[in-house]
């Protein structure tokens, strides 16, 4: 039956690209790839492919970049490969009605988070942000709506005290790969019963903002760990040193402070700077990087650069 379904692949990210790997090495009809432009990366703005056209392109299929799928043209070209199911992951647009209300079997979306919680587009920095201990994927019908849909099954794993968004990352794309391998048959077979969410739980997870990543001192350390390690390895959290931005790569809390003003450098040694925190605690940076200077170490950072007692992190 698997080769007798025809579908469209819509995703954009790393994250997607092992589920769309899994369709087509179990026998899938992939006959197209839809996914986000092309776009300037780095500091020379190269423009640059976004993983799963590459993925797509390396499988030998077909790949559309629109720009806007709103627009009639590109829904029209899109509906052109007559798709029996839509499968998308972190595609990043919501699907207009004509593209929802075509496939025989619907769209579904494979979502990193155990919905209802941690809608939108950054579930994995969100759950680790607000220092979540469980986490998961959830494959959902696609609605007019965010991540709102009927759930048609769902898996969780631990958020381990190591895991930051890079490992997290890669843990749930494993995940939702291996739970679609799973649900696309009982899908196609009529043995999948929708579950409606429940709303009123619902949580939200939108991008990230610049605002997001900045530091806020008067928050108790262990909110700062959380912060730090959900937004490593990208966007990473920083503050503000002598007016630039210093990057914070790795942190950890350490117990009890003398008494002082939230961001202020207590001390500075080749294991870490000491940075007071709210609720009378204190952070210990390992890793930090300058403005305009490579990832360092706390150990190569003493040895480059001083920071004195009493200096405030803003």
């Amino acid at each position: 039956m698997a080769s007798e379904v025809r579908m469209v692949f819509m995703g954009t990210p790393d994250f997607a690209v092992p589920s769309l790997q899994t369709l087509v090495r179990e026998g899938y009809r992939v006959a197209g790839v839809v996914t986000q432009p092309d776009r300037p990366r780095g500091r020379k703005r190269e423009l640059t492919p976004p993983p799963v056209k590459v993925a797509a392109m390396e499988l030998g299929l077909p790949v559309f970049q629109p720009e806007r799928l709103r627009n009639p043209e590109n829904v029209r070209r899109l509906l052109e490969w007559k798709p029996d199911l839509i499968v998308t992951a972190a595609y990043g647009q919501i699907l207009p009605r004509e593209i929802l209300e075509t496939p025989r079997y619907g769209c579904i979306n494979v979502h990193a988070s155990l919905l209802p919680k941690y809608r939108g587009g950054a579930p994995i920095h969100h759950a680790l942000i607000r220092g979540e201990k469980e986490t998961g994927v959830t494959i959902m019908y696609m609605v007019e709506a965010l991540d709102a849909g009927d759930m048609l099954a769902h898996r969780s794993i631990p958020i381990e005290e190591a895991d930051d968004v890079g490992t997290l990352h890669d843990k749930l794309a494993r995940v939702g790969a291996q739970l679609l391998r799973e649900t696309v048959p009982a899908l196609l077979e009529g043995r999948v019963q929708p579950v409606p969410q429940d709303d009123s739980q619902a949580t939200y997870a939108p991008n990230i903002r610049r605002e997001d990543e900045r530091i806020d001192w008067s928050r108790s350390a262990w909110e700062l760990v959380n912060q730090i390690r959900g937004l490593r390895p990208w966007p990473v959290a920083f503050t503000l040193w002598k007016g630039k931005p210093l990057k914070i790569w790795r942190a950890e809390p350490v117990p009890g402070r003398e008494a002082a003003a939230p961001g202020t450098v207590l001390s500075q040694t080749e294991e870490g700077v000491i940075v007071a925190a709210g609720e009378g605690g204190a952070l210990c940076i390992q890793e930090l990087q300058p403005a305009g200077k490579r990832r360092m170490t706390a150990a190569e950072f003493y040895r480059g650069r001083q920071m004195e007692p009493g200096e405030i992190l803003g």
